[in-house]
Order: structure tokens, then sequence, then C-alpha cells
């Protein structure tokens, strides 16, 4: 059974930071792309970064400056640190694993976890 299982979300003041979570189990991780989404109330879900199989990272521009998305082979691990927080970021944060190549696009995502919520105050 393939299993994502985010943490670390919480209510941070603006301009605070969260590292975020995400374990994987039932699949070889190293074999996956993994990437960060995110929904805010009301919006549709977008896509925050994604990270190699080797490491190569890329990010929505937006978070480019402020959120660094990072994985550990090793312990099935993908993290995402978030630094400088706005209210605007305010979302429900998932991680999602695509098989060997890396895509932006919703659709081709293979597994998804259930999520993990993050409230910026200002």
């Amino acid at each position: 059974q393939v299993r994502l299982v985010e943490s670390g979300g919480g209510a941070v003041q603006a301009g605070g930071s969260l590292r975020l979570s995400c374990v994987v189990s039932g699949v070889t991780f190293r074999d996956f792309c993994m990437a960060w989404f995110r929904q805010a109330p009301g919006k549709a879900l977008e896509a925050v970064a994604t990270i190699a199989r080797f490491g190569t990272s890329e990010y929505a521009y937006s978070m480019k400056d402020r959120f660094t998305i990072s994985r550990d082979n090793a312990k099935n691990t993908l993290y995402l640190q978030m630094n400088s927080l706005k209210p605007e970021d305010t979302a429900k944060y998932y991680c999602a694993a695509r098989q060997f190549w890396c895509s932006w696009q919703i659709k081709d995502m293979n597994y998804w976890g259930q999520g993990t919520q993050v409230t910026v105050t200002s």
C-alpha cells in the first residue's frame, strides 16, 4: 500500500517559518519525482515546487526565493522549508509523487498525500 503522509503544518505569524515533511512508503522513493502542491480556500490546486530523483528542483515563481524543497532518499522523506511566510501562503499543502519524470500537472501525479494545513496570520 502506497502512503504519503505530510506533517509540519500549523499556524504561524507573517514573516515566520515552517518546515513540512512528507514520509513516503510502499514505493521505491528514489524512483519518484516529488512535488508539493497547495490549495488555498476557494482557489484551485497549484504546484509549489518539484524535485527530481537526483535532486534538481524547480519552483513556482512567487515562491522561488522563500521556499526550499529537498529530499532525503535514505529516509524516504520529502521536505518543504518555507520562510518569510505571508498570509497569502495560507493553504492546505499536499505532497505528490510521479514515477521517474517530473511534471507540474496535477493529472500526471501517481500518488497524493492527505495534506497538511498551513495558516499564516497577519
